[in-house]
């Protein structure tokens, strides 16, 4: 992988090598860490319309521009029927429809393919609740590679208080708090 240059010393070598394997160890080590989650999920309480306050960008919402939603539903075999939906750029409504299955306290996955496919490991993505106020007027969803970040409220306008406190502890779950995107709240 690495050719020695004979003019380069031995000490210098190995300081290179050691450091080049330092920060190989302590990445891993970094991205590796475990994502907490809230230690309770009561789906009832979850079920109702969310209102997207922020999120990291991402592919499947790229389209999005305003009033964001997310609504879930419990169904009879506990998993939970998931609604998005999101203005467009010319005004239109977008809407997909998944579903949620738990798989751990406040753990779902969630996918959006055709149910056909729901055999498919890769077709169901982690959606992990790490954030939530007592009173579930507030939730901050995350998954393990820290690549998704979503902030929901149940109204959708968040005071700047509320705001705050979340991303100001966002950096302690190993995310980063610049790179929200927050979404306009709707004109009154």
């Amino acid at each position: 992988m690495f050719a020695i240059n004979p003019r380069v010393s031995t000490a210098t070598a190995t300081f290179l090598a050691a450091s080049y394997i330092a920060v190989l160890v302590a990445l891993p080590a970094r991205a590796a860490a475990p994502l907490a989650v809230v230690p309770q999920l009561d789906l009832d309480r979850y079920a109702g319309q969310w209102h997207e306050i922020a999120r990291y960008s991402n592919f499947f919402e790229r389209k999005c521009v305003g009033d964001v939603t997310a609504s879930y539903a419990r169904n009879a075999d506990d998993t939970v029927t998931v609604v998005n939906a999101c203005r467009k750029d010319d005004g239109t409504m977008e809407r997909a429809e998944g579903l949620a299955r738990v798989v751990g306290p406040a753990k779902l996955e969630v996918r959006f393919a055709p149910a056909w496919l729901g055999f498919l490991p890769f077709v169901w993505g982690d959606y992990w609740v790490i954030d939530l106020a007592p009173d579930y007027t507030y939730a901050v969803v995350g998954e393990p590679s820290r690549e998704y970040l979503w902030i929901l409220a149940r109204d959708p306008r968040m005071d700047d208080a509320t705001y705050a406190r979340i991303t100001g502890s966002l950096a302690a779950l190993g995310y980063d708090a610049a790179k929200l995107l927050r979404n306009p709240p709707p004109a009154r």
